[in-house]
């Protein structure tokens, strides 16, 4: 996708006598005096970064015909207040550097509302940006993943590539459309424009239901209007959304981001009319929507548990498809399994769908879970009290042959960490601490109660700093965490375990989440001893003047090229005043002819 309609901050301006196309001149219109007045691009100030020391001025850009630059010279760059980058981007605007320019825009008494909502639902922890990857990549991820279903971004070009790589690299075969630009594109407004000549490029209903535009940073922060996109081009459905790294602070959050919008869209589209038929809808019984981003088994789990009461699962949000979002705002309840779905929650709510919060985790956990569930759908009390003992007897009984001990700290960014806890707990083990990089919701309310009644401390919004800390105090023989709480501890001698990819991967729910989870967490504490048997074997590599590749001392001094090259021969260099000394009596230049001829009898001798 091409930023046709923008120019590169750094190409020149024509001369105003410069001969024109036609179609340059075709929006022109007769000015005063019988000359000519150019149509200008309406203009919105903006506030810009720039400048020495990043300072932030809030300009109009510069008119060209008061400093003889046009559009994306080096006079139109000054007076905005900021040196262009070779990029063509304003100084600071690379990955962080949104929120310079939200700072500015503050500075300048500037609202964004998008950025305002993202601060009222999204709450920043101890950090103002995220900890962990870019949130922008949950919700890539979600898009990615639907069918029918095109995903742009527009943002900084390193922040993109970086996205598409991880996309990429977690198995997502799609494309991921990109819409450029530049320091004059985002201040005059051209970027809008972009954005919705790419929306029209794409929009193709032989090849997709929906297109999902997201803003990054940059043009969040600027304030890019995404909502002025039109609803839909061509029957193809335009969905956009803003999220800036330093508004949304986990990428679990981003996820919600999308879901929210994609349901909140669907949720119009079903009040005002008929919409398609889901495939796979359940009737004749009641059926309850899964909340979250879950391990492929569980739903299978879940309608197992739900069978007694008559109930089954109706599907799972985030969606793989646009109908899938039809049928859970006709779902009968809704299980909010992860409890960070903000949005989601609201959009579920304005349908009249009711909410219930935690999982059916563990004994206690399942027990609780169910009976909630089937209140919720006005189930008789007999079907309550079997599908509660049927589900607990299995549950235990799973529990019983997958006993974990030790004590353990469990960290994680995913949204799952207190009923990770939870089955720990009931599984035998000690769990002091809890960090989640997500914010205290009343749906985990009842995970966090019945851990610290059992004497859990729950960290919402952990940091890092926190994790780590907790891992050091408590002398845990297991750290499940992200990657650098992982790699800390394994530093100090302590097992640890990726929470991610290892602990979240797996089943979580009823019996297969009892029996699921117990094995690869035993495997991990027996390793202690293999751990600090490796820790004797390295000690002391790669610390200190250890560091790097290559090096087995600390260097006396920076040899120079001649030496190194001398080096490289096995010999030593002889030049200058080391060469005089060496050869007495002589001059330079005799000194050269005798090493010549000293050369060349060496040749004549081999020839012979």
């Amino acid at each position: 996708m091409k930023n046709s309609n923008s120019t590169s901050a750094g190409a020149p301006a024509k001369a105003p006598d410069q001969a024109r196309t036609p179609d340059e001149t075709a929006g022109d219109t007769p000015g005063e005096g019988g000359g000519v007045a150019t149509a200008k691009r309406p203009v919105r100030t903006l506030p810009v970064v720039g400048g020495s020391g990043g300072a932030s001025k809030s300009a109009p850009p510069a008119d060209p015909a008061q400093n003889g630059d046009g559009p994306g010279g080096a006079g139109d760059t000054a007076a905005r207040g900021g040196a262009a980058t070779p990029e063509g981007l304003p100084a600071g605007g690379g990955c962080h550097g949104g929120a310079e320019r939200l700072l500015a825009a503050k500075d300048a008494g500037e609202r964004n509302e998008a950025l305002e909502e993202l601060r009222e639902d999204y709450p920043l922890g101890p950090h103002d940006q995220p900890q962990g990857m870019c949130p922008a990549f949950g919700s890539l991820r979600v898009g990615l993943r639907m069918r029918r279903t095109a995903t742009v971004l527009s943002g900084s070009a390193c922040c993109v590539y970086g996205l598409t790589f991880t996309s990429h690299f977690y198995g997502a075969r799609r494309t991921v459309g990109y819409v450029p630009f530049n320091s004059e594109s985002l201040v005059t407004g051209a970027l809008f424009e972009d954005i919705k000549a790419a929306m029209e490029e794409l929009a193709d209903p032989e090849q997709y239901d929906t297109i999902v535009m997201t803003n990054l940073c940059i043009p969040t922060a600027s304030g890019v209007p995404l909502d002025l996109l039109p609803r839909e081009i061509n029957g193809v459905r335009i969905v956009g959304i803003d999220v800036p790294g330093f508004g949304v602070p986990t990428h679990a959050e981003a996820k919600d981001v999308l879901a929210g919008a994609l349901l909140k869209y669907a949720r119009t589209e079903a009040e005002a009319g008929p919409v398609a038929r889901p495939s796979d809808l359940v009737e004749g019984k009641p059926s309850v929507t899964l909340l979250g981003e879950l391990f492929p088994a569980d739903p299978m789990v879940v309608n197992s548990l739900l069978e007694p009461l008559g109930a089954a699962v109706g599907t799972v949000i985030p969606p793989r498809e646009w109908r899938e979002l039809y049928k859970a705002l006709d779902s009968d309840v809704i299980a909010a399994v992860h409890p960070f779905y903000v949005r989601s929650v609201r959009q579920f709510e304005a349908a009249g769908r009711p909410v219930v919060g935690s999982a059916p985790v563990g004994v206690e956990g399942t027990a609780a879970w169910l009976r909630a569930i089937g209140e919720q759908l006005d189930a008789p009390e007999k079907k309550i009290g079997a599908a509660v003992d049927r589900a607990v007897a299995m549950t235990r009984g799973a529990l019983a042959k997958q006993a974990v001990k030790g004590r353990i700290v469990v960290s994680g960014y995913e949204g799952s960490e207190l009923l990770v806890a939870r089955l720990l707990v009931e599984a035998g083990a000690e769990v002091p601490y809890v960090g989640s990089a997500l914010p205290r919701s009343k749906w985990s309310d009842p995970d966090r109660e019945w851990l610290e009644a059992r004497g859990t401390h729950v960290q919402y919004r952990a940091s890092l700093e926190e994790d780590r800390a907790a891992a050091r105090d408590v002398n845990p023989d297991l750290v499940l965490g992200t990657t650098p709480t992982v790699q800390s501890a394994k530093e100090e001698g302590t097992p640890a375990l990726y929470f991610t990819n290892l602990i979240s991967a797996r089943p979580l729910f009823g019996p297969a989440g009892a029996g699921g989870i117990a094995e690869v967490i035993a495997g991990a504490v027996e390793g202690r001893g293999r751990l600090n048997r490796m820790r004797t074997f390295f000690d002391g590599v790669g610390t200190g003047h250890t560091a790097g590749y290559g090096f087995d001392g600390v260097p006396e001094r920076k040899l120079s090229a001649k030496e190194r090259n001398a080096r490289g021969r096995g010999g030593k260099a002889v030049t200058g005043a080391k060469k005089k000394k060496a050869m007495p009596g002589t001059s330079p230049s005799k000194a050269h002819e005798k090493a010549a001829a000293s050369s060349s009898s060496c040749s004549t001798r081999g020839a012979a």
